[in-house]
């Protein structure tokens, strides 16, 4: 829900208010609750009402994570080490304007695979309803030089996490 926010919102949103709109807007998509409940407009108290957390749960359902990996077709098509180059337009090729995890700063950009995190939820299909597309995810170091043409500190590292359908090897 997230990923759907429009381009606007998303670049002014702070990152909770990303959370709390995504979530609005999945609970009401899905029927879990009205526009009207939502705005305070309909006092009519829910279904699952009885349901509710209680603040002492919190923690523990917070703790307890949730699945990450997925099963899937694709196989890691880079190791630890490997250099590798992002697309170069850091756009959604799924969703025409669909929002896609691949920075602008790094379309086009060079860096090497620092970890494979498993494959996982390709958000760029997911969002708008394509499915979950799952495919493997990697940690990638950038050199600050490598992002922008004049960094404060060019040895620095930026390391990004990026869906293998946005790198191509170097």
């Amino acid at each position: 829900s997230r990923e759907r926010l429009t381009p606007t919102d998303y670049a002014r949103f702070s990152y909770y208010e990303k959370w709390i709109s995504a979530l609005a807007n999945m609970l009401v998509e899905r029927g879990i609750i009205s526009r009207e409940e939502l705005e305070g407009l309909d006092a009519t108290p829910s279904d699952l009402a009885a349901r509710k957390r209680v603040a002492a749960e919190v923690s523990e359902v917070l703790s307890s994570g949730g699945p990450a990996n997925r099963e899937s077709k694709i196989a890691a098509a880079f190791k630890v080490g490997d250099k590798v180059i992002t697309r170069r337009l850091a756009q959604n090729t799924l969703a025409d304007g669909g929002h896609t995890r691949l920075p602008g700063y790094a379309a086009g950009a060079t860096g090497q695979i620092v970890m494979l995190h498993g494959t996982h939820v390709l958000p760029d299909s997911n969002a708008h309803g394509l499915g979950e597309a799952p495919e493997p995810l990697y940690a990638v170091a950038f050199p600050a030089s490598e992002l922008w043409a004049k960094p404060e500190h060019p040895r620095d590292e930026v390391v990004l996490d990026l869906w293998q359908s946005y790198l191509n090897p170097a």
